[in-house]
């Protein structure tokens, strides 16, 4: 009897993905070759990045790249077989949103260059983008730990980088023209808020199909109605992923240089991606102080950036509890699948009941605490 295959939790070889990649690249720029493939540190569990370069054998030729056009970027849809994040990976979208962002706004988003929905080149949908050049604030170690370039920064420089951070939020739900962002509505009837919402219950139902279910996240979705927003506000388009870890700054100050990831874009109120950015970086500053650490205690406060926000849109953020503990549940539920993906290849124990699964959620006790209505 034939044996299944063994489950992959590795990503794809750069080096055939390069050479695929330059078969695929010499229907659209004849006589192109990929070189230099790698994929970053953090490559992985969403979708997958490879960073390469073009080379032409024909500087001349008048679709033979510049010098500033051969440096690239590669989003691939993550490998299927890897017991993925999330269910669908929309590449199509993610193209869309950001031709859209550097359309409409000054932000600086990534040149998009090529996309190719059908699989069968690289065995996934993918898109090509110019590749900038920077540094990123870690997420393993996390930035909120010693020995990293944001956290030996002075407090100066790192209230320029927030500064700079907070006004690429505020400029994006500025500028954008909202109605734009429509078709990122989740499919349903209600709210904008509303869809997004079930669409995360959806995704919860999702995560836990054949596995415990998660008392601790079922009771975040009971809170979220409890404190559910009497006025939502107007929808903008939302980053969806908006943290400084998904950002690139000059490799030599605290500017942004390309802001990145955009598959969780939304259509929602303000104060979606403004709990995000603030929870997710609490989210590191709680581990690093649970592991006997300061972390970085006067960067990214929330009272601080609800205040800069407000001064920078004239809209003064609310129901920030709900927010930050929307963020948080969001979270958690991501933290959930990827437990249950450890436990499906075996790095760590399979879930037995939900205390279980609730004990897989790595900031369990700070969700926990806002459930309650105490963290803050």
């Amino acid at each position: 009897m034939a044996t299944a295959p063994r489950p992959r939790t590795t990503t794809r070889d750069p080096e055939e993905l390069g050479r695929r990649l330059t078969a695929w690249l010499d229907t659209r720029l004849p006589g192109a070759k990929v070189t230099n493939t790698s994929v970053p540190g953090s490559n992985g569990m969403s979708s997958e990045t490879l960073l390469f370069d073009i080379e032409h054998p024909d500087v001349e030729h008048p679709d033979a790249p510049g010098a500033s056009d051969r440096a690239c970027a590669l989003r691939l849809a993550a490998d299927p077989a890897a017991y993925t994040v999330f269910p669908t990976y929309d590449m199509g979208r993610q193209y869309r949103v950001m031709r859209l962002v550097a359309e409409h706004t000054d932000l600086p988003v990534p040149r998009v260059r090529w996309l190719e929905e059908d699989p069968r080149p690289l065995g996934a949908p993918f898109f090509v983008m110019a590749r900038a050049e920077g540094r990123v604030p870690p997420d393993v170690m996390p930035y909120t730990y010693e020995g990293n370039w944001l956290h030996s920064a002075t407090d100066a420089e790192r209230a320029l980088l927030q500064e700079a951070s907070m006004s690429l939020l505020a400029r994006l739900h500025d500028q954008f023209p909202a109605p734009r962002a429509r078709f990122l509505l989740p499919p349903g009837t209600g709210t904008p808020l509303r869809r997004h919402v079930e669409a995360q219950r959806a995704y919860y139902a999702w995560v836990v199909d054949g596995m415990p279910r998660s008392p601790l996240l079922e009771r975040a979705f009971d809170r979220l109605e409890e404190l559910w927003p009497a006025d939502e506000g107007e929808p903008v388009l939302n980053w969806g992923d908006a943290r400084i870890g998904n950002v690139i700054y000059q490799a030599d100050g605290f500017e942004p240089v390309a802001v990145l990831d955009w598959e969780m874009a939304a259509y929602a109120p303000r104060e979606m991606d403004l709990g995000w950015t603030i929870y997710l970086h609490r989210f590191f500053q709680d581990l690093t102080v649970g592991f006997g650490r300061p972390g970085l205690p006067d960067f990214l406060r929330r009272d601080d950036l609800e205040r800069r926000y407000a001064e920078l849109t004239g809209h003064t953020p609310r129901d920030m509890e709900f927010h930050t503990l929307y963020a948080a549940l969001r979270h958690g539920i991501v933290m959930l699948r990827i437990a249950y993906r450890q436990a499906h290849f075996g790095e760590v124990g399979k879930p037995t009941d939900g205390d279980h699964a609730d004990g897989l959620i790595l900031h369990h006790d700070s969700l926990a605490a806002m459930v309650q209505g105490t963290y803050w």
